[in-house]
């Protein structure tokens, strides 16, 4: 059975050097993992290349993208695990978002 459902937003900064189609496969792959841990995907954001405030792997800029989706409480951990194993990511957050905002 599956947990309370909550609302949750991650923001994600790929790799600069990925191409547009990588680029959109990287951004489907989050939108596969939420689902596959029972979520869904309310809205995704691009927010395009930006100046990173520190070098990250040899990268002083990424693409930064903005998903809001909700899944429920107990798979979050799996969904940042699983986002982890990925080396295009350069930096990820997952943040709770309260339903009065």
């Amino acid at each position: 059975m599956a947990g309370e459902m909550r609302n949750y937003e991650v923001v994600y900064i790929l790799r600069p050097d990925l191409d547009e189609v990588q680029r959109r496969e990287k951004m489907n792959k989050v939108e596969t993992l939420i689902a596959q841990e029972g979520g869904q995907v309310k809205k995704t954001e691009e927010w395009g290349q930006r100046i990173l405030a520190y070098e990250i792997e040899h990268f002083r800029e990424g693409y930064y993208v903005l998903v809001n989706f909700s899944l429920p409480a107990e798979r979050v951990e799996s969904f940042q695990q699983r986002l982890g194993m990925d080396d295009a990511f350069l930096r990820y957050q997952v943040i709770r978002v309260d339903e009065e905002t």
